[in-house]
């Protein structure tokens, strides 16, 4: 019976958690996407950043060649660093949305705080690869990553305090579990 209302329980929190969690299953897949379309397509996207720089060479880069390829340059590492990120936090969304439903908390936590692991991982994920996208337009990586800022800072504050979030409903969890065995404890030294 016990066992029943466990997997019941655990069963109503992944409900409880469903949009969180399909958002960080979908921040996984955006990673794995991007890592296939790097081993189909890294020359194309190569080529797609450099003209974008060269459409601008003269007007932003005032024809210095060398900072142009410094940004191109860098806005590939941004394009590389999206794809480890939404890999990373998808993941990790997963991992502690599970150990949430497995803890187990309110309905509406658990709905906010998955949301906020799901939706953070893939904003920011999204964060780096249009920066990297933008930056050789822009003529700098800094400026597109400020014209992103209201994009990356809830995304990567939402996944931080979610994350320290279920660290509390953890800890909260293994001291009432203690609380309620010292108690159980004393119940039976007590009767015997």
């Amino acid at each position: 019976m016990k066992t029943e209302q466990s997997c019941h329980s655990i069963s109503s929190h992944i409900r409880a958690a469903s949009v969180g969690l399909t958002l960080a299953i979908v921040t996984i897949l955006f990673g794995q996407g991007m890592g296939i379309v790097f081993g189909i397509n890294e020359d194309v996207i190569k080529s797609r950043l450099q003209s974008d720089a060269a459409k601008v060479q003269g007007t932003i880069y005032k024809d210095d060649k060398v900072a142009a390829k410094a940004v191109v340059d860098k806005s590939w590492n941004y394009m590389q660093r999206a794809h480890l990120h939404a890999g990373g936090m998808g993941t990790t969304a997963v991992a502690l949305i599970a150990v949430l439903c497995l803890v187990g908390t309110s309905r509406r936590a658990m709905f906010i705080i998955s949301v906020a692991l799901g939706a953070g991982g893939l904003g920011y994920s999204v964060f780096w690869m249009w920066a990297g996208f933008i930056a050789p337009a822009l003529g700098s990586t800094a400026v597109a990553k400020e014209s992103l800022k209201w994009l990356a800072m809830p995304s990567s504050g939402g996944f931080v305090v979610a994350t320290v979030a279920v660290l509390i409903m953890v800890l909260l969890r293994i001291f009432a579990d203690q609380r309620n065995n010292r108690s159980h404890e004393n119940t039976v030294n007590f009767s015997n």
